[in-house]
């Protein structure tokens, strides 16, 4: 046997024997990063202390990151053991609140892998637009001024052949003024209801009298109106989507509940006040 084929076989079975090993030591979240007398330090520590961080923070790259997170760590172990008091009732409880909140995530979260499919939404889409009416929508201008004699004469000079658009920009307070009154497409609810209620008796092409809402008096133009159709399944796939995961977590909960024995006997007598009585936790 040669020195070269014996060399050669030796790297060959180290290689065999120890990547393997290599495998077996890929870091997880349990992998101990460091001991403070003998409290563990994990992985999995330093990734959810990562997650927590301020914005400002959580841009920075992980390698700049590293030593700050594990020294806060190791600070924080050598402070909780140097901590010789008994646990205070506000630890307690709030560890209690976050395990209670953090598990009920977990579950809510087995619950949305199977909660959504195509049929849920397309029934969800077909309950909420299949049966619905065509909506009207205006395309309108105004001019906002403060007083109705100011609206009054506003509404003469249009009478006489002045252009709109040139006496928004000139006369109206409003946001729309410098685009010439322009208020675009809206629809039912987008509108004061004195404005709204003006533009739907209104035929396109016509000024209005004037109208009074909170925000002073308004001379309307109704350029044009429209039938507005229900939307397609894909622009409200992801509204649909949040409904169907809301009705299923809901409806999960509810039965939870139901089916749970709850004593509420004793919050019956509680104060609501004591509420904001932060003594009580020290």
């Amino acid at each position: 046997m040669t020195p070269r084929f014996t060399r050669s076989l030796a790297l060959a079975l180290t290689f065999a024997v120890t990547t393997p090993a290599l495998a077996e030591d890929a870091p997880t979240a349990q992998t101990v990063i460091a001991t403070v007398n003998g409290q563990e330090i994990k992985l999995g520590h330093m990734v959810l202390l990562r997650q927590s961080l301020p914005e400002q923070y959580s841009q920075l790259p992980n390698d700049v990151l590293f030593d700050g997170l594990l020294d806060q760590l190791i600070q924080q172990a050598a402070l909780e053991g140097a901590y010789d008091g008994e646990t205070p009732d506000r630890v307690t409880l709030a560890l209690e609140n976050q395990t209670r909140t953090l598990l009920a995530a977990e579950e809510v979260g087995e619950i949305l892998k199977t909660a959504v499919s195509e049929e849920a939404i397309e029934a969800a889409y077909n309950e909420a637009y299949s049966d619905a009416e065509p909506e009207p929508e205006y395309k309108a201008a105004h001019i906002l001024v403060e007083t109705e004699d100011e609206a009054k004469a506003i509404i003469e000079e249009l009478a006489g052949g002045a252009d709109f658009a040139e006496l928004a920009k000139e006369k109206s307070t409003g946001p729309s003024g410098p685009t010439g009154g322009e208020l675009g497409w809206f629809s039912k609810g987008m509108m004061v209801g004195p404005f709204e209620e003006a533009v739907k008796d209104m035929e396109p092409g016509a000024i209005s009298d004037p109208v009074e809402t909170q925000f002073g008096w308004h001379v309307i133009k109704l350029n044009e109106t429209r039938e507005k159709e229900a939307p397609s399944l894909e622009s409200v796939r992801n509204e649909l989507k949040a409904k169907v995961e809301q009705d299923v977590v809901k409806a999960h909960v509810d039965a939870l509940v139901e089916d749970a024995t709850v004593d509420k006997t004793v919050a019956e007598s509680i104060d609501p006040a004591l509420l904001s009585n932060t003594e009580l936790l020290e």
